[in-house]
């Protein structure tokens, strides 16, 4: 093959590992019913089926830039991708809801060594400035397509088969990635790589899972059970944990200082407030319509088609868009949108799955699909050029937060209705946070003056991330 065939058979790989990623964000949901069923479940323990993937993805995905510098990006995507797929032999052979949720965080931790270093590969292959762009819209592209995939994925194995079936999927696959990932993607050479920032990577993977805890627990069992008071002690002091270690260490997980900007705070809010409104519907939107409508995992499937099709297909396009007018008003009329749409759901009620109810669905999604680049472009534009990657991440991070806070929160309230309307109002906050502080300059014009402090780390952070040198 010529080098340009090699480097596209690299490109497919590292994409396929966005797509594993995204696909178990989604193919989940339309299981929960059946898996619930089978383990006996409660609502709490499938939040946390649901919620254990995402907290260990958002807790670990900063500090595995790191690991990649030490090891080479490469070698931790296959690691990860290795991890995912023993993970998910845990997840379809698991005997209960706990072991369940226990694997399911393994492939959260997985998932979290796969997604940035995927995007690392993509910029180590293509260094051309011609080719980057489209590299990148292509691993956009096939990794956004899971988010179609994966209700009716789900639905047709469910229905077929079983819901341990949509975990054995992922085994062969994960296996053959990572081994082509060690065949065709050439190895990295370990660059200088920063100590570790263990007190701030522990400290703030408990205070996540404090309050994701705390969220959970205060659901089922009211706000004063010892178990809902002693997360809420442990996210806390967590938290406060977090704060003490990042200002004190010369090199912290995450440079606090950064969030002065308004603009990269506001881009950040926003985005954890749509994952936190749309995984929260999304939950309850999945379990309502096979528990209390009574319709198959493949019908679910179908009908959350609607939500999922737009917001795959409409992102690249409206990436162009805010090319053209900046970020502020796509971001920000987009969760409009899509909050107006889940709040027009709540009254649709029980036709959901008439024209109207799928018309609101497909509606909610055209919303996320003009939202997305909007935030993502507004958090890279905050920071400045030099520091795109490491502002991507932590925009990652943060929608990987909103989510599980959304499925521990939203997908908590017993009404239907009243969980649209949490979800509707999420977005229409998130929306109303990027309209009044996000950036309005377009998104190619980045300010000299951005890429001043912190100096040549701030350079060397964005090459990192990136995947460049």
């Amino acid at each position: 093959m010529t080098d340009f065939s090699n480097r596209r058979a690299a490109l497919v790989v590292a994409s396929a590992g966005y797509f594993f990623v995204l696909l178990d964000v989604t193919i989940v949901n339309v299981a929960l019913a059946h898996i619930g069923s089978d383990l006996g479940g409660s609502r709490a323990s499938l939040q946390w089926v649901v919620d254990a993937y995402a907290l260990v993805l958002a807790a670990f995905m900063l500090s595995s830039g790191d690991l990649a510098d030490r090891f080479g990006a490469p070698r931790v995507f296959a690691m990860g991708l290795a991890l995912f797929g023993l993970a998910s032999a845990g997840c379809a052979a698991a005997p209960s809801i706990g072991f369940l949720i226990g694997a399911r965080a393994l492939q959260g931790l997985g998932a979290a060594a796969i997604l940035p270093t995927s995007l690392a590969i993509v910029n180590q292959l293509f260094t051309d400035p011609s080719e980057r762009p489209r590299a990148i819209g292509t691993w956009a592209a096939l990794g956004g397509s899971a988010m179609v995939a994966g209700p009716v994925l789900g639905g047709v194995l469910v229905a077929a088969v079983s819901w341990r079936a949509i975990f054995w999927l992922n085994v062969p696959l994960a296996a053959l990635a990572s081994a082509l990932a060690v065949a065709l993607i050439p190895a990295q050479s370990p660059r200088k790589a920063r100590r570790l920032d263990l007190g701030g990577q522990i400290s703030g993977a408990l205070a996540l899972l404090g309050l994701v805890s705390f969220l959970i627990e205060s659901g089922r069992e009211g706000f004063e059970a010892p178990v809902a008071l002693v997360a809420a002690v442990l996210g806390l002091t967590s938290a406060v944990s977090f704060v003490c270690c990042e200002r004190s260490r010369r090199q912290p997980l995450l440079e606090l200082s950064w969030f002065a900007k308004p603009e990269l705070s506001a881009a950040n809010a926003a985005s954890g407030l749509m994952n936190m409104g749309t995984l929260g519907a999304l939950f309850a939107i999945g379990l309502y319509l096979q528990q209390s409508r009574g319709l198959s995992a493949l019908d679910a499937g179908l009908t959350l088609v609607a939500l999922a099709a737009p917001l795959a297909f409409l992102t690249p396009f409206s990436g162009r868009l805010v090319a053209a007018s900046g970020p502020r008003r796509p971001a920000g009329i987009g969760l409009m949108i899509c909050g107006g749409a889940y709040l027009g759901l709540a009254g649709v009620g029980a036709s959901i799955t008439a024209p109207g109810g799928i018309a609101l669905l497909a509606l909610a999604g055209t919303g996320m699909g003009i939202a997305v680049p909007g935030l993502v472009a507004g958090a890279t534009q905050a920071l400045g050029e030099g520091r795109a990657g490491i502002a991507a991440a932590i925009n990652n991070t943060a929608r990987q937060v909103g989510g599980a806070v959304g499925v521990a929160l939203i997908g908590g309230l017993g009404s239907f209705s009243t969980a649209l309307v949490a979800s509707g109002a999420a977005l229409l906050l998130g929306g109303s946070a990027a309209l009044a502080l996000m950036g309005r300059s377009r998104c190619e014009t980045v300010r000299p003056c951005d890429r001043g402090d912190h100096g040549g780390r701030a350079s060397d952070e964005g090459r990192r991330w990136l995947g460049r040198e």
